[in-house]
């Protein structure tokens, strides 16, 4: 390498070097966004909000174990599960895009599980979809007032990384729990569910 190109790149090798310039876990306006645990219930983003919409169609990133450890995912996994248990607007799930952060986290409620609690999952996969499928009605905290049929399996394969602890698993999930799970998922990729409707909606 040249000595004047060499002197060019110095200032970025070092920068690239340092913890200073090291790619933050979250962006500004995604902290702002994440707010404090004290702010409790987060704003729903929906298909009625064009810039709600284009948001909601695009791919979720990816959560680094960076992501895991820092106080802001703490506070967004803690006020995700309060809004997905919203008293006057309860869900059975959430995404982490449907309020407005752009990561691969959802909480889904285990109606498989004594309790039925409420449990996170980062970067979420399904590895293989069952062949028997199951024709139920559908609803979305991101798309109010409506409610269509979707068909899907009945039966999941799927891997995920516990936020507590970042380990990877796989899990074998049937029933209602597994619809949620890939309704969810499907969020992560910009996919809403009335994008897979096999009837009319019903309003």
């Amino acid at each position: 390498m040249k000595k004047d190109r060499l002197i060019l790149l110095l200032p970025l090798l070092l920068c690239l070097g340092s913890t200073g310039c090291a790619p933050k876990p979250f962006s500004a306006a995604e902290k702002r966004t994440i707010g404090s645990q004290q702010e409790g219930i987060m704003r729903l983003w929906t298909i009625d909000n064009p810039g709600d919409s284009l948001f909601l169609r695009k791919q979720a990133r990816k959560v680094t174990p960076d992501m895991m450890r820092s106080e802001e995912f703490r506070t967004l996994c803690q006020r995700m599960l309060l809004t997905v248990q919203d008293s006057t607007n309860p869900g059975v799930g959430i995404a982490a895009p449907q309020v407005g952060i752009p990561c691969r986290l959802i909480a889904v409620q285990r109606f498989d599980k004594p309790g039925e609690p409420f449990e996170l999952y980062a970067n979420p996969e399904i590895l293989r979809y069952g062949e028997k499928k199951v024709a139920s009605p559908e609803g979305c905290l991101s798309v109010p007032g409506r409610r269509g049929t979707v068909s899907r399996s009945d039966e999941i394969q799927l891997q995920y990384t516990d936020p507590r602890t970042e380990s990877t698993h796989e899990e074998t999930i049937k029933g209602f729990t597994a619809i949620i799970f890939q309704h969810e998922t499907d969020h992560l990729d910009g996919t809403l569910y009335i994008d897979k409707l096999i009837d009319e909606p019903q309003q």
